[in-house]
Order: structure tokens, then C-alpha cells, then sequence
């Protein structure tokens, strides 16, 4: 079967040269992966080796073991059905910056408490639901308008509005599905483009927070029913989709696309992920499915 190598260099880091490159062929061989020469996805950042391997992971694990310490992520994949039709993406610390549930808290000087839920419920430590029932409960009383505020001031992840553009120019549906809150999913998904939105909807009373959150919460085997409804509703296999997010509550949706990557992720979805992204922005996404760099969308 025929796979692709793909290297992509982090921004600002040393660009991808001859001597790693021809490290990261020794390693194919050296693992008996015959393959093919250098195809240049954008000149020293990115780019692909197509190989013929029976043992891909193999190829992958020798590969990363003899570029060991550079500041690269690679993925090996099957070269067939590399672009996409469909991306469904997590929100916190995925396509943004923050984590918008933790920064409401810090507005009632309770971060620390509300954080260390945040960080246990990601890292798969306790159950999803629980944990942001338990959170939104501390937020009781908070006005609205500091939703607006936080809101206002959640910073996009670099690549994520080039992501969304360049797969929605080649025809892909994308979809934005969050454990977060409605009252920022919107915004976000208008300030990158995506065809669609989903999250929880916080209980409102006078302006203010009741400390309840209204059922069903969506959380992870939610994500992964939307996933398989967008694919069903337009006529795609799981092999069509691809999955991207950072902590536990994103393991099913993962798991389920063709294409499962942990952006900067937690380990609990390091473990699920096809690949892992840890130095690159969000355009690595493009280059795992073989986009060029002059195919680009920015807007």
C-alpha cells in the first residue's frame, strides 16, 4: 500500500534542509520503506515523500527516532483520500486560544478553582458532564455581559481562518462542535468561516447566570454523533472526514475521522489521534492533506 510522508517545519523555527530530509530518507530505508524524491509543499516549510511500506508505523517510528529533538511534525498517512470533504473542529484551545469557561471565571476571582476542574476534565480525569455542570454552577450570578467581554477578547489559534477558507474554496463542509457555550460559538464560527456551530446553552435569568446549563449537554459522544450525521447527511464515509481537538471530551470524534488530529493535545488524545500536532500551527492541517501553499485561501 502507498503512503505519504509529510514533514512540516514549525513557523519561525529552522526551515526543513537537506540534512534532516536526507536523515528522514535514511530512516526509511533503514526500515525497508521504499520511497520516492523530495515534493515540496512550500519551499523549507513543508512537504511530502511518498512510500511503499507494509509497516507504516514502523516507517513513522524510525523516522521520528532520527529526528529526534528537531522542531518538525510528521505524519505518515495512506496517499489516497488525502483532502478532506468534511472538518469538525473543538473550539477551547483548538481554533482559539482560550479557555473561554475559565476566563469567565477569573472575572469572580475564582480561576484557580475553576481551572483545576477544566484541566482534570481534559486530561480525562473525570467525567465531561459532571465537570462543567459542577463549573457553570460557581459562575451563578455572573452577568451577561461579561460573556460579551470574554467573548470579545478570545484570540483566534495562527492558521485557523486559513483552514477553514482553503477547505471550504475546495468544496469541504466544516463544522465547529464545542463543550463551550453558544454565546461564543457564533461569533467564532462567523470570525473563521464555518458552515455551521454547536455548544452548550447557559441558563439566563435577568441578565444574569442561574449556575445551570440546559440539557442534553453536548459533550464527547455528542461530537461524535455530529460528525457521523454530517457524513451521513452528505453522502461521505468516515474515511471523508477529518477530526481535530486538544483533550479528552475530543477522543471519540478523533477516533472516528479518518484524519484524527490532537492539536497541542492532552495525552489522553495523543494516544487516539492518527496525528499529533505539536510545533506547527493550524495550517498543518492543510499540508496532512497535501494542500500547496499557493492554494492557500486568507481572507
Amino acid at each position: 500500500m502507498h503512503f505519504v510522508l509529510t514533514l512540516i517545519a514549525a513557523p519561525g523555527s529552522s526551515p526543513l534542509d537537506a540534512s534532516l530530509l536526507d536523515g528522514a530518507m535514511a530512516a526509511l530505508g533503514e526500515a525497508g520503506a521504499a520511497h520516492a524524491a523530495v515534493d515540496w509543499l512550500d519551499p523549507g516549510i513543508a512537504c511530502d515523500i511518498a512510500i511503499e511500506s507494509a509497516m507504516p508505523k514502523s516507517a513513522k517510528a524510525a523516522v521520528r527516532e532520527r529526528l529526534a529533538g528537531a522542531v518538525v511534525d510528521l505524519a505518515v498517512l495512506p496517499a489516497g483520500n488525502r483532502r478532506k470533504a468534511l472538518l469538525v473542529a473543538d473550539m477551547e484551545s483548538t481554533v482559539i486560544a482560550e479557555e473561554l469557561l475559565d476566563e469567565l471565571a477569573d472575572t469572580l476571582g475564582i480561576r484557580p478553582q475553576i481551572a483545576g476542574i477544566t484541566a482534570r476534565a481534559m486530561a480525562g480525569e473525570i467525567d465531561f458532564d459532571a465537570a462543567l455542570k459542577q463549573r457553570v454552577h460557581l459562575l451563578a450570578g455572573l452577568p451577561v455581559a461579561a460573556l460579551d467581554r470574554i467573548g470579545a477578547g478570545a484570540t483566534l489559534n495562527p492558521g485557523a481562518r486559513t483552514l477553514i477558507l482553503t477547505m471550504r474554496a475546495q468544496g469541504a463542509y466544516t463544522a465547529l462542535v464545542s463543550g463551550g457555550f453558544t454565546h461564543f460559538t457564533e461569533d467564532i464560527r462567523s470570525r473563521c468561516g464555518f458552515d455551521e456551530a454547536h455548544g452548550n446553552r447557559l441558563e439566563i435569568a435577568q441578565e444574569t447566570l442561574t449556575g445551570e446549563i440546559a440539557e442534553p449537554i453536548l459533550g464527547p459522544s455528542t461530537k461524535r454523533d455530529i460528525l457521523e450525521r454530517l457524513c451521513d447527511e452528505r453522502g461521505l464515509d468516515l474515511d471523508d472526514a477529518c477530526a481535530v481537538g486538544d483533550g479528552a471530551n475530543d477522543v471519540e470524534m478523533v477516533e472516528a475521522a479518518s484524519l484524527g488530529v490532537a492539536f497541542r493535545g492532552k495525552p489522553v488524545l495523543r494516544e487516539a489521534a492518527s496525528v499529533c500536532i505539536d510545533h506547527g500551527d493550524l495550517t498543518t492541517l492543510l499540508y496532512l492533506q497535501g494542500y500547496r501553499r499557493n492554494e492557500f485561501k486568507n481572507g
